[in-house]
Order: C-alpha cells, then structure tokens, then sequence
C-alpha cells in the first residue's frame, strides 16, 4: 500500500468493505447490531469509517457475513492499522484530526481560499498572527501548538512522494497583511519559493473577475491514489468544518473549482503578480482614512 495510508484512510476504506460484505450477505444493519448487543448507530459509524473499529467487531461481524480465512485476517488486521495514532494524535484538541489524516494520505489536494493563505503554504509569522487574531481567547502556548502543528503538516510538499496541490487564492488573501507589513511580505515571499515547487499550481483570483463560481465560500477537495477511496471535500467554517463525501456533492465541487481556475491568472501571472506585490503591496496603495 502507499506510503500515505493514514489511520484515517484505513478506517474509511475498512468501514466501506465492512458495508460491501453486509450487503453482499443481504443483512440489515439492525441485524448485525442485535447479534452483536450495540446500536444500530454504532455499525453505521464503522460503515462510514466515523468510529474505530476493533479487531474483535471486525472478526464478528465477518463471520456473520460468512466471511472467514484470509479475507477475514486480512481486513482484521486492517483494523489494528486503523487504531493506531497519527503524528497529529497528540494535538487532537487543538485541529480537525479527521482532516489532517485525510490530506496525509491525499495524492493531490485542490483548494480554494478567499481569506486566508492556506496552512500548507504559511510561514510561520504569518500562522501565528492569524491564529492569534482569529482566537483571542488562545493563550501564547496555544497559538505555538497550532503553528507546530501547521509546519508539521508542509512536509507533505516536499516529502519523497509530494502531494500535488492546486490553490487559487482570492486577490483579498493578498490584499490583507496579516502580522504587519513586514510579515505579510515575508509570507508573499514564501507564495513564490513554494510555487516553485513542481508539484504545486498556485492562481490568483482579481478582484476585476467580479462574481464568481466559489462566492459561496472556501473549500479543499482531497483526492487519494487508491481508486476505491472517494474524493473528499472539506468546506471550512468556525466550529471546524464539514466532510462531504456523497457523489453529486464531488461533482459540484469539482465544477466550481475548475470554473474557478478558468476564471483566475495562469500560474505564471500569477508569480509574476505576487512578485510585484512584495515590492508594492495592495496595502499600501489607499492608507487608512484616505478616500
């Protein structure tokens, strides 16, 4: 298997064979969970891959689909897999952990973002006085744990076998200097070095397109090398965000984001664009107060 297998894809992809082999047997989820004494509730969630499963309700619920030998070991042990703990496990309570294990085991990631430079492209100035803005209520050792977590995460780019990433950044993310001038220019900087990278597409989406496809608001389609692992998108909010996973839900996405793309400068006006704005950055272009 590939080397991005995360706990999180192997409890995704084991729940959808555990849901294959119920169907396969003709069985109700109501069934399994009286043979089993839990809620019908707790077999959906392992279905959906939304709960750890152990290596003991995978064997039982196997053998009543009537599946045994190999194939039960095999999916058995793809539950023991499944519980084991991410890098990110320890920072649980500070990130969406769902989200971190799904773009570790992303082949490509396409994203858009209207606000903010998206955390695999952050310097870490720039992720801190985000962080701090967007969370006051975050105490300075809260703050460090969220940009170590945001660092950690960059790997992805330029590990042995890099993620493709696709962004289209809305002409605002550039527009607003997060932590200053100083830090807002070092973090344009970090836009160029990054979209140097060959597995990275960055666009810029001008404020003359006007209406777009992606008004509605930022998003990140993971997509993942294993063919019967569905795309996922992740629609970003305040309280964490939501996972959208159901087939017309990927095609719409999919549809806004190359709508998106079309509209925005090709990659290499983009740089060109990004370059110009480090020396004269949109901020400093109308001051405070002027008309």
């Amino acid at each position: 298997m590939s080397e991005r297998r995360s706990p999180t894809i192997r409890r995704r992809r084991l729940g959808a064979e555990l849901r294959r082999q119920r169907e396969a047997a003709g069985i109700t989820i109501e069934v399994v969970a009286e043979q089993l004494e839990c809620s019908a509730s707790k077999i959906s969630r392992i279905e959906t891959g939304h709960t750890t499963a152990t290596p003991r309700d995978v064997r039982d619920m196997l053998r009543i689909y009537g599946v045994v030998g190999a194939e039960s070991d095999e999916l058995v042990q793809i539950a023991r897999e499944a519980r084991q703990k991410g890098w990110w496990h320890p920072y649980s309570t500070v990130l969406v952990g769902a989200y971190v294990g799904l773009e570790a085991a992303a082949s490509s990631i396409r994203a858009y973002e209207q606000q903010v430079v998206p955390g695999l492209l952050e310097t870490e100035e720039y992720a801190g006085a985000m962080i701090r803005a967007a969370r006051p209520d975050f105490t300075a050792d809260q703050v460090q744990q969220r940009v170590r977590v945001r660092l950690g995460r960059q790997s992805l780019l330029t590990q042995d076998d890099p993620v493709d990433l696709w962004v289209v950044l809305d002409e605002a993310v550039l527009s607003r200097p997060v932590g200053g001038d100083a830090v807002m220019r070092g973090q344009l900087r970090r836009l160029v070095e990054v979209a140097a990278l060959p597995n990275v597409t960055l666009q810029i989406l001008p404020f003359e397109v006007g209406a777009h496809a992606g008004m509605d608001g930022t998003f990140t389609i993971l997509s993942f090398p294993e063919p019967s692992d569905p795309d996922v998108v992740y629609a970003e909010n305040a309280t964490g965000g939501l996972f959208l996973e159901k087939s017309d839900e990927l095609q719409k996405y999919s549809f806004i984001f190359d709508h998106i793309r079309a509209a925005a400068m090709r990659p290499e006006e983009s740089v060109a664009h990004i370059v110009k704005l480090v020396e004269e950055p949109l901020w400093k272009w109308r001051p405070r107060g002027s008309p």
